[in-house]
């Protein structure tokens, strides 16, 4: 019999709390298939057996308390087999003789990472007939899956169902009582997670794509290694597409490595709400947990470098969201510098910053850093193999081909450092899949959609204003507010607008900005506009359903010609 006991915990984290348990006892398990998942401040980790036989007992259940040395489960099986008979020195006779198996693997394509950039990429390959070999260190699916996009909008869903039960008197509702449950909200995202994920792994084994575990090390321009648990993997390869993707950034700044410090992957595993945070970075990711948390109760301060958040939009939406979050009580410090972050007696974070030459100080229970993401290249020494970096070297260089300046080796995702966004990654793989397989393909990046998942959602495409008179183009805005619009107003989300820009010389919509209710579905029909040269007279030509949000994007083609109707 041997007894599975928490070894590890991520970061520093003393405790955590099971967030998850996989098996029952009776279960048989195989060693290295997961038992258990453990939460704490600092991430959540798997739990994976160390012998394969029956579980015998279960001495834990979903939401207990563990520390470091607890006994979580006993399993029958052979004890030699097991990590902790090992640490203790005895002489392990199976392990011995569970030599490393040698294996050389021959393919066309093989892929190094398997998230949104990499796993399209291996999909679209193997329907194009090709021979692929996708390897990926941790978990299916990436940053976008794992701890980015899904995650997040897994939050922003739970925050929204939140506020709307606390407003459900303006409906002539009654809901009485309501709060948050950070365990069950994160017990919902990590399913939706696990639903997809395995999607992932069914879509990939249906279209015969190899799928390795583990860390990927390129030997040459045609040898790729990589280790999966007991077996060296060689893999001879007409071509290589690196989507390694990127990892979180954390500023140099003291007091950064507080246990009260988290990054965006651990607010995603967070149980147990704060009753203040401080949010350092206004870009995208920290505006949308700054909405989050807000909507969950929290007291929430962002602390923002530049003069505007999420200043890469237009000036009347940055000022538009920004209004909106004071409006909230989201406390914003905008041109603000932080020096650093120290520790009270009471274990809360005292952020140190600067604005207009004046020290400033914050109390919270805990700082979030989200100060953005930078390409992840791992173990890959890449410069060895004649691969270059782009000139501030903060990504792979490469063309419009998705080819870096090694001809056979491709680059993809936020590892090129071009945008970082997910449908990027996957349309940059299928055009590298593209090219491999001789169609000749190009890259373009004119008419990227970018969502942003605040309260109202934000989308924007194509040129936005100052881009478009700073080009010398002569332009006509159409704009139209969601409190003319009568479905904004059935649904009680009536602030924002949408905006677009026609280029008058040729009449063409060039680009479009939406705050409001389903903004980030509705910028697909800007988007398409773009893409294919339409005209504001086509959006007006086209009949809109009603009563929907999208009446609003032909209201504002309207606007480009003279005037809307339902708006002065």
């Amino acid at each position: 019999m041997a007894k599975i006991k928490l070894n590890k915990l991520t970061g520093h984290a003393k405790e955590g709390i099971i967030g998850a348990i996989n098996k029952k006892i009776g279960d048989t398990i195989n060693s290295g298939e997961t038992l258990l998942e453990i939460e704490s401040n600092k991430g959540n980790i798997s739990v994976e057996s160390e012998v394969s036989g029956k579980i015998l007992a279960i001495e834990v259940e979903v939401g207990s308390k563990v520390k470091i040395g607890d006994v979580l489960a006993e399993i029958e099986g052979e004890a030699s087999e097991s990590k902790e008979t090992k640490s203790k020195g005895k002489f392990d006779y199976f392990g011995s003789l569970m030599k490393p198996q040698k294996k050389e693997i021959n393919t066309d394509i093989t892929i190094i990472g398997g998230g949104p950039g990499g796993y399209v990429t291996a999909l679209q390959a193997a329907k194009l007939g090709a021979n692929v070999v996708l390897i990926e260190k941790e978990k299916l699916g990436g940053t976008c899956l794992n701890w980015g996009c899904i995650p997040t909008k897994c939050f922003v869903r739970s925050s929204e169902v939140f506020e709307n039960l606390k407003e459900a008197e303006k409906y002539g509702l009654q809901a009485e009582n309501v709060s948050v449950d950070m365990k069950k909200v994160v017990e919902r995202k990590n399913k939706v997670v696990t639903q997809l994920v395995d999607g992932i792994k069914y879509l990939l084994d249906k279209n015969h794509v190899k799928v390795l575990q583990g860390k990927g090390e390129i030997i040459n321009k045609e040898t790729v290694y990589v280790k999966e648990r007991n077996v060296e993997n060689t893999i001879k390869t007409k071509n290589i597409i690196i989507a390694t993707g990127s990892e979180t950034f954390t500023l140099p700044i003291p007091g950064v490595d507080l246990e009260n410090v988290i990054t965006s992957n651990e607010a995603l595993d967070i149980t147990s709400l704060p009753k203040s945070l401080v949010i350092v970075g206004g870009g995208i990711i920290g505006m949308e947990f700054a909405f989050i948390f807000n909507s969950f109760g929290v007291e929430v301060s962002v602390i923002e470098y530049l003069d505007n958040i999420l200043s890469v939009l237009d000036e009347d939406v940055y000022e538009e969201i920004t209004n909106i979050a004071i409006e909230k009580g989201i406390n914003i410090y905008t041109g603000s510098r932080v020096e650093e972050i120290m520790e009270s007696e009471n274990k809360e974070c005292i952020v140190v910053f600067s604005k207009d030459d004046k020290k400033k100080f914050i109390c919270s229970e805990k700082v979030l850093m989200a100060v953005g993401r930078k390409p992840y290249l791992g173990n890959l020494d890449i410069e060895k193999l004649g691969v270059e970096l782009n000139d501030n070297k903060k990504g792979i260089k490469v063309n419009e081909k998705m080819q870096t300046s090694v001809s056979n080796i491709y680059a993809i995702g936020d590892v090129t450092n071009k945008i970082q966004l997910a449908h990027v990654a996957s349309h940059q793989g299928i055009i590298a899949v593209k090219n491999i397989l001789g169609e000749g393909v190009d890259m373009n990046y004119d008419v990227v959609p970018s969502g942003i998942f605040t309260n109202p959602e934000i989308a924007v495409v194509g040129l936005g204003e100052k881009e478009a008179m700073d080009k010398g183009l002569d332009i006509q805005v159409g704009k139209f507010p969601f409190e003319a619009n009568g479905k904004a107003l059935t649904i009680g989300e009536s602030k924002g607008f949408i905006k677009l820009i026609k280029d008058k010389a040729t009449g063409k919509i060039i680009g479009g900005s939406i705050i409001g209710p389903h903004a980030t579905d509705l910028i697909a029909e800007v988007a398409l506009a773009v893409k294919n040269g339409l005209k504001a007279e086509d959006i007006i030509e086209t009949i809109h359903a009603h009563p929907t949000t999208a009446e609003a994007v032909h209201e504002s083609a309207l606007a480009t010609e003279g005037g809307a109707i339902h708006f002065e």
